[in-house]
This record gives structure tokens, sequence and C-alpha cells, in this order.
């Protein structure tokens, strides 16, 4: 039927009495409701007496195959509006608290500190804002870690964002075989090597990395043998990098450590030397954890040539270390014991702290500095620049530290 809009009421009239046994039905929500439209405006529908709009009502209720309480509905629209639209849909969204510019700030940050636990990510924007004054951290300072990992997992955050030597046994009694007991004083220290892989029978750099058992302040050191010729001069200038008294010297079994050279060394510093014992993996886990959440994230596993330990040491004097110490956050656990009297581990996000904030706490800290070394000279260089500032200089160093190595790699060896 054509031109169904523009009937005369009579037509209307005959029509409805002649197919009262027929059924219709319209195509589509908007077909029907501009078909609607056009016979409401075709037949002037807001200018109908009483009895006429019932004869268009029950014609487009005909038509259009519609109940009668939608039909009512479009021709209330109509009246209200002069149109018959479908509503568009409208999901319900909750309001963004944080923005693009917050998560390619939390990319940044992770990229800048290697990403890091969600706690200690936390803590450094916490710094950024609260400590630093940054105005760009204002939303990130107060996060909570689960939605840290939100953010990471979104796909804009996304879109942003070698060989191990077996340290050999020794029987050689050097050192006392027990764990250190440092009864909440820093200066006991934790060491273990880090070889960087070898390649057609040459030796990499082996990296020397200690951590004070209380404070988890850490000095890494490089060497290009673990002859005593080659790392006593590295320990000596490890150990003068500590701020605090040195008291306790804890190594592996490995001979590297457990010689009359290194014990002399020790001798003459006062300093207790205990090693580690048999079956008993923790004792020296702390400082194995800091090798791969420290080391073998920030050199990887290639191999490099012995050459470069210089140049690695330097880097790790001036640019690592301060970093770890002053401006990378670590997690300090609440220990306790069980109903079976086992040690129970428990990391809060107020357990998460950079070390020197962590030597601040202690009770009368400056007892256990150095002659020379404050706890307000120290303040003041760990606030000479933010955490981000400091972690993007040592990654820009890094980066060409490591370019520089890799270009003066040996020939690789011809496969056969």
């Amino acid at each position: 039927m054509r031109n169904a809009e523009s009937l005369s009421r009579e037509q209307i009239r005959e029509f409805l009495a002649s197919s009262e046994p027929i059924e219709f039905a319209g195509c589509g929500r908007k077909e029907k409701y501009d078909w609607v439209e056009r016979v409401l405006v075709a037949q002037l529908y807001g200018e109908l007496s009483k009895g006429e709009r019932g004869v268009v009502r029950a014609y487009v209720k005909k038509v259009t195959g519609m109940s009668a309480s939608q039909v009512t509905r479009l021709i209330r629209k109509f009246l209200d509006r002069g149109v018959v639209r479908a509503k568009p849909y409208q999901r319900h969204r909750f309001r963004t608290r944080y923005t693009a510019e917050d998560i390619s700030l939390l990319a940044e940050v992770d990229r800048a500190h290697a990403r890091l636990s969600g706690p200690a990510t936390r803590h450094i924007l916490q710094r950024e804002y609260e400590r630093f004054g940054d105005a760009r951290y204002r939303q990130l300072a107060k996060i909570s870690v689960s939605h840290l990992y939100n953010l990471r997992a979104s796909a804009r955050y996304r879109n942003q964002a070698a060989v191990y030597e077996p340290t050999r046994p020794s029987a050689i009694a050097i050192g006392e075989r027990r764990r250190p007991d440092p009864q909440g004083r820093p200066g006991y220290l934790r060491v273990d090597t880090v070889h960087q892989g070898d390649w057609d029978g040459n030796k990499g750099v082996y990296h020397i990395n200690a951590v004070d058992a209380v404070t988890q302040w850490q000095v890494v050191g490089c060497a290009s043998k673990i002859s005593e010729a080659y790392l006593l001069p590295v320990l000596e200038a490890m150990l003068s990098q500590f701020p605090f008294t040195v008291l306790g010297f804890h190594p592996d079994n490995g001979s590297e450590y457990i010689n009359h050279r290194v014990a002399e060394m020790l001798e003459k510093l006062r300093v207790e030397f205990t090693k580690s014992r048999a079956c008993r993996s923790q004792d020296n886990a702390l400082v194995e954890g800091k090798n791969g959440a420290v080391i073998r994230k920030l050199m990887g596993y290639g191999y490099i040539a012995g050459e470069h330990a210089e140049a690695i040491g330097e880097f790790y004097a001036s640019q690592l270390n301060p970093y770890l110490n002053y401006h990378r956050p670590c997690g300090f656990a609440t220990v306790s014991l069980d109903a079976r009297g086992k040690r129970k581990r428990t990391y809060k996000n107020e357990d998460y702290r950079t070390p020197f904030e962590k030597l601040q706490s202690l009770p009368e800290a400056e007892k256990f500095l150095k002659p020379g070394v404050s706890l307000s000279a120290m303040e003041r260089k760990s606030l000479a620049m933010s955490d981000t500032e400091c972690a993007r200089r040592m990654s820009a160093a890094k980066a060409k530290l490591l370019r520089r190595c890799k270009t003066q790699l040996p020939v690789p060896p011809r496969f056969q």
C-alpha cells in the first residue's frame, strides 16, 4: 500500500474495517518510528478532535504491530517534541579517575625503575609528590597497589610501556659456619658473586654483590677475575662505600671468599667472618634475591669481556649504588612465628622504603655511622634529585655503558 501515511480519515476507517482479521508488523524500529512520524505529520495530529485521534491511533497500532501503550508513548513524544526518534543507547560509565597522562606517567616511572613491584612503585609515586613536590603525581600518589596493577594491564599502558658458573665447594676451615645474628644493627653484610657468562673459552666479568641484612643497603662492584689479586681491591673499595661500620661478612662457600687473603683483610678491619651452612639455602637468600632483582635485571645474561670491569665498577659506584640506596624502595618483612614455631614473613604496603629511610628509622642510627658521615648530609644527598630523575640518569648511563661493551665483543666462534 503506497502513501499509507497520507490517507484520509474515511480511507483509514475503511482500511481498518476491511483488514480486521489481518495482522501487520513493521520491518525495524527506525523504519517504524519514521513512518509513525510521517503519519502524524500528514494527519495534522495535534489539530484533530478526540475521536479522529482515536482513528489515527488505531491505524498506527494496526500497521506497525506495536502495543497500545507503545503507540501512546510515541504519540506523546511527537506532541512534546515534534519528532519520533529512538532514544540513543547510553551505556553507564564510571567516572575516570586516572587519565591518559597518569597512565603515561606510570609507564615512564616503570621504564626508569625497570618495573619494580607494585608496593615499591607506589612508594616511589608517593615520594615524587610528597617529598619532591612534583604535581604531576597528585593522583598517582593516592593509588592502591591493586589498581596500579590494573593500570599496568590496560591497553594504553601496554602500548607505551647467559651462562651460570656454579660455585665450587670448598673444605677450607676459614670462617665460622653459622648464620649471622645482627640483632637489629646495620653492618652485617651478605655477599655473593654473579658471573657474566663465557664466550669461546673467555671468562666474562664478575659482579660482586654485598647487601646489609638489616637495612638492605646494597653496594655492587665488578672484577675482571675472581683471583685474590683482582678481588681484594674491589672488596676494599666496596666496604668503604658503606656509610656505617661493617661488622660482619657472610658469603657462601666459594673459594673466592673462603681464603686466607680475604680472612686477613677482614681480620684487619675487625669484621666477623661467617659462611653459609650446608643444606640451609636461606642463609644467603637475601643477596641471592638481589642478584636476580638488581644485577641480572640490569645487566642481563649476555657475555661482557673482563676488560670492561673497571668501567662497570665506576658505573656502579657513581650511578647504580646511589640509586639503589637512596631512590629504590625495598620490602621489609614483618617476621612472626606460627603455631608450629616456623617463621612467617608478611609484607605490608607501609613496609616498603628505601635503604636510607630504613637506616634513618633505626633507634640511635647516628651511632652506627662511620666517622665523618652524618644523617643530615645523607638526607641532603637523597633529596638532591627525585627518584625517577635518578633512575632516568642511571638508565641512560647504563645504556651508554652496555653499548660500549657490546660493540667491543670478540668475534663469535665459527660453527662446524
